[in-house]
Order: C-alpha cells, then sequence, then structure tokens
C-alpha cells in the first residue's frame, strides 16, 4: 500500500502541540483499516521518521487517530518543523 494512502493528514491541535513538546509525539489522521505495522513502515518509507512506538485510537467521529512516540535523540517539534506541521 502507498505510505500517502496510509497516512492521510497530520493533526495540529493545541492537544498535538503539547504532546509534541512534553512527550516527544506526533499526531497522525490515518486509513481506518491500517494496522501499526503498516503505520510504522509508512512513516519510514514515505516520511524517513523513525518511531518507537505507535499507539492508536478510533474517534467518536469515525476517524483513526495515530499517536506516534519518537525516539528521544529526534525532536518532535524539530520534525513537525520539517514536515511543515508547525
Amino acid at each position: 500500500m502507498n505510505p500517502f494512502q496510509i497516512i492521510k493528514q497530520p493533526v495540529s491541535s493545541e492537544k498535538a502541540v503539547r504532546l509534541m513538546e512534553s512527550d516527544n509525539k506526533l499526531t497522525f489522521i490515518v486509513n481506518l483499516k491500517s494496522t501499526k505495522k503498516e503505520i510504522k513502515d509508512a512513516l519510514k518509507i514515505g516520511f524517513d521518521i523513525d518511531t518507537e512506538k505507535v499507539r492508536t485510537v478510533i474517534t467518536p467521529s469515525g476517524k483513526k487517530k495515530a499517536y506516534i512516540t519518537l525516539p528521544k535523540d529526534k525532536a518532535a517539534i524539530d520534525v513537525a518543523t520539517q514536515l511543515g506541521i508547525m
């Protein structure tokens, strides 16, 4: 599957920015049928982002949100700036 079919869009809400600063996490809206491994692989192939952990949740509106924990040596704010989120 194409990485851009799995990762739909980044989330840049207040909570997402707070998670970037405090917990070194990025937040994305992803395809509803994608698995954690597919999300991790799509981030590596499409955006060259290494991940430590992927957590997913399905929102009440029916969208799937992925919380991506980055390694300690990569700042989430820097990655978000490179992607154009911030």
